[in-house]
């Protein structure tokens, strides 16, 4: 039986549902993978709580209880006494922890991460992650990084390393603007309505702004090109916004204040369709000419992006075997309960393989 330690950092949606999937399913992890999955450290942008025999279902009463005010090193003082491995596991949108990623490894930690911004900063920064993580011989795993729990970052990498050239990438990568531009297209509800409901039900990112601005989309097709092998920045990406400038300038709360000032543009963007036509927000890469595209198109409601319901995403990969027919891949893009599950698959997958960390002396 292999016992792991498990630092989460986040506690909103992603993070508490993670919890509660990793506590229902312990005596599952021991039975069939012969893991004992620990939950010893957590932390918000605030406070850190620490335990050696794991967190239990009262772990939310016991944070507020007996958390701590939070300093960057509170993890690693902790861990500096167990030799078992060790997973950070991120479910922040935040860019400072981000930061911290190099700072992570080379303290031992493993890496599981549904933040998106560590493998979008500069290149640079995203070698400089390979580079630490071959050293140290760790893993860093961000399956939810792209499509939630769909596997299409799996995918890409293992096409890639089969020595299969892509040459498409296309879809609607966000399950968010999915869902959005979904009911957009069949209801008679104003646009603002659609999109407080979709951060209500905890399908956008919690500054809805991020996924209007076409920056989530734009952030996985550059991990998806990446992946694939091309060197571009964030610059490279043409994006087409949402979101006017003077609702983007102000700070989260002025923003949802004023959303109605949406509503008459989308209208209007409603009435341009003809019949048999909706709105998609899509994503396209094209690794042959190395471009990367975020915007909004109509499209036939036959097609299989105008079928969409719901919250799924779909992806289209067009590559040397799937040259005339491409590999589709389809299913929820958003959501606490896929995102949470992708990320206990990813910290499974480290678990399994990951071996005892040396001590640092204190």
């Amino acid at each position: 039986m292999k016992t792991i330690h498990i630092y989460l950092f986040g506690l909103g949606n992603v993070g508490s549902t993670f919890i509660d999937q990793i506590l229902e399913s312990q005596s599952y992890f021991k039975n069939h993978h012969q893991l004992v999955l620990k939950i010893v450290g957590l932390a918000n942008s605030r406070r850190v709580y620490t335990i050696s025999d794991g967190i239990g279902r009262n772990w939310l009463e016991v944070f507020k209880k007996d958390s701590r005010t939070r300093e960057n090193d509170a993890f690693y003082k902790f861990a500096q006494y167990y030799d078992v491995p060790r997973i950070a596991v991120d479910a922040t949108a935040s860019a400072a922890l981000s930061l911290f990623y190099p700072e992570l490894l080379q303290h031992g930690f493993h890496i599981a991460t549904a933040n998106k911004i560590a493998n979008t900063l500069s290149q640079d920064f995203y070698d400089q992650l390979r580079v630490l993580l071959k050293k140290n011989e760790l893993q860093f795993k961000y399956e939810t990084n792209v499509g939630a729990g769909l596997p299409i970052v799996k995918t890409i990498h293992d096409l890639v390393h089969s020595g299969e050239q892509i040459y498409q990438v296309n879809g609607v990568f966000s399950g968010s603007l999915g869902y959005i531009f979904n009911r957009f297209s069949q209801e008679d509800q104003p646009f603002s309505t659609i999109v407080l409901d979709a951060l209500k039900y905890g399908y956008t990112e919690p500054d809805p702004r991020e996924d209007l601005s076409g920056n989530d989309v734009a952030r996985k097709l550059l991990v998806l090109a990446r992946e694939a092998g091309l060197q571009l920045e964030w610059n490279d990406i043409a994006i087409e916004t949402l979101v006017p400038e003077n609702l983007n300038a102000s700070d989260i709360n002025h923003f949802i204040n004023n959303i109605e000032q949406l509503d008459t543009y989308f209208e209007e963007l409603k009435n341009q369709l003809n019949p048999n036509e909706v709105w998609r927000h899509l994503g396209q890469l094209n690794l042959k000419e190395k471009t990367l595209k975020v915007s909004l198109q109509i499209v036939d409601a036959d097609s299989p992006a105008g079928q969409l319901q719901g919250s799924d995403g779909f992806f289209e990969i067009y590559s040397q075997s799937y040259a005339t027919h491409p590999l589709i891949i389809k299913g929820a893009g958003a959501g606490k309960e896929v995102t949470a599950r992708g990320l206990l698959g990813d910290v499974v997958q480290i678990a399994k393989t990951a071996h005892q960390v040396a001590l640092i002396p204190s």
